[in-house]
């Protein structure tokens, strides 16, 4: 064979490959920034626990625990739903944090913040299904309270 045949095939290798490559790149982009939103999320929920874990008061102000989730993210679309509950020394579940609830051994305080952020593609491409141009990515944090 010649050499121009020989180019004219490395030309048509390249025509079929290259767009195979810049899927692979696409995705891997695109992962890439998945991972990124999804450890934004999941250290805004922590941030949000370590407020309330500083003592007592601030375990019960969820709005607080909320808030500070929702300024360590410092991202629009970004929700934070902040709660607090108790558990028993023995185990048990208490559904209120009263402290007569556990009055045979010690009470623990935890609190619990949940975030949530939707994540859109930056191909939204419309034959692609609704599940891959937003991902929805949650985080969750649990601490015990310092007591």
């Amino acid at each position: 064979m010649s050499g121009r045949w020989q180019r004219g095939a490395a030309l048509v290798e390249m025509a079929i490959v290259t767009p195979l490559l810049l899927l692979v790149l696409i995705g891997l982009v695109e992962a890439g920034r998945a991972g990124d939103f999804a450890i934004k999320v999941s250290s805004a929920a922590r941030a949000g626990v370590q407020y309330g874990d500083q003592n007592l008061v601030t375990a019960l102000d969820n709005s607080g625990m909320q808030t500070a989730a929702t300024n360590d993210a410092n991202m629009a679309g970004i929700t934070a739903v902040a709660s607090h509950f108790c558990k028993c020394g023995n185990g048990t579940t208490s559904p209120s944090c009263l402290p007569s609830f556990c009055s045979s051994t010690y009470q623990i305080v935890y609190v619990e913040v949940v975030t949530t952020g939707t994540m859109s593609s930056l191909f939204n491409y419309a034959p692609l299904p609704a599940s891959l141009r937003n991902i929805s990515i949650t985080g969750t944090a649990i601490m015990r309270v310092l007591q």
